[in-house]
């Protein structure tokens, strides 16, 4: 990270030098395909630079959820561990159960998150170093916690408590948790000219007075099925090429930009959290 940002430092001053040489006495703007070159550059590895900083940034939230989660599970185990040492375990049952099931619905989600880091990790075109290893390393812990976990869960059907029906939440939660999650990072867009979205339901003209002063607005029951659906782990750009573009739904300005004029190529997305947090429908009419 440290040899982008001295790189980008460095176009950034040949791009400046560049561009104090071609200032001639005439003051006429010359044209220096080298310094817009060198600009691209810049540009593009700016950009690199802030997205691989942003998805270090869901990774490290993410290790530090898990670890949040192994802690709570270890302090519940010694609770039970407790419990069940004690000479009245048949009238403790029902806190032995709701602990144990907390253990299990933790361990869902933290088998979940891993899943979810290592898909994202696989599809992205990032090289973040150690991210692997990490990943490794967590799933090893977890590995080992499962097996600590069917000794603890053996040892109280040992003291004829029953969970065999915890089992079963078990398997429901884990899979309730990926259903949760493929919800929670799906969006959608449609892109379209005033006459295409107006026709197909999305948008509408409301308010004025005779027919002046109406302003375009995203219908409350607009046409869902006009819309393409995205992952927001995995899609931090939409493409548009337009020469105007104006977004109709309700978006944090600083979660996004538009990039390029006349045409606008495409909306890049910095903070896919905050971008999606008012709206996971994204509505952009274009000219």
């Amino acid at each position: 990270m440290k040899i982008l940002k001295v790189l980008i430092t460095s176009l950034v001053l040949s791009l400046s030098a560049l561009t104090l040489t071609n200032c001639g006495g005439d003051k006429e703007k010359e044209v220096n395909p080298l310094a817009d070159s060198l600009k691209g550059v810049t540009n593009d590895l700016s950009g690199k630079l802030n997205e691989k900083e942003i998805a270090l940034q869901e990774f490290i939230s993410s290790f530090n959820e898990i670890q949040e989660n192994l802690n709570t599970i270890k302090e519940k185990e010694k609770i039970v561990s407790k419990i069940s040492s004690g000479s009245d375990v048949k009238n403790k049952e029902d806190q032995i159960k709701e602990d144990i099931q907390s253990i299990y619905d933790l361990m869902a989600k933290n088998k979940n998150r891993i899943g979810s880091l290592t898909k994202k990790l696989k599809d992205s075109n990032l090289k973040l170093e150690g991210m692997e290893k990490m990943i490794e390393n967590l799933q090893n812990t977890i590995n080992q916690k499962d097996g600590e976990i069917a000794d603890l869960k053996s040892k109280m059907e040992g003291l004829n408590i029953e969970l065999a029906n915890l089992n079963t939440n078990y398997k429901a939660v884990e899979g309730e948790s990926t259903e949760k999650t493929e919800v929670i990072n799906t969006a959608y867009y449609a892109i379209g000219t005033l006459k295409e979205l107006k026709e197909k339901n999305v948008i509408s003209k409301e308010g004025g007075f005779i027919g002046i002063g109406k302003t375009t607005k995203v219908k409350d029951d607009f046409n869902k099925d006009y819309f393409t659906k995205v992952n927001i782990e995995q899609t931090n750009s939409i493409n548009i090429g337009a020469k105007k573009v104006k977004i109709l739904s309700n978006h944090p300005s600083s979660s996004f930009k538009l990039v390029g004029e006349k045409p606008v190529e495409k909306i890049e997305i910095s903070n896919p959290k905050e971008f999606w947090s008012n709206s996971k429908y994204l509505v952009i009419v274009i000219d």
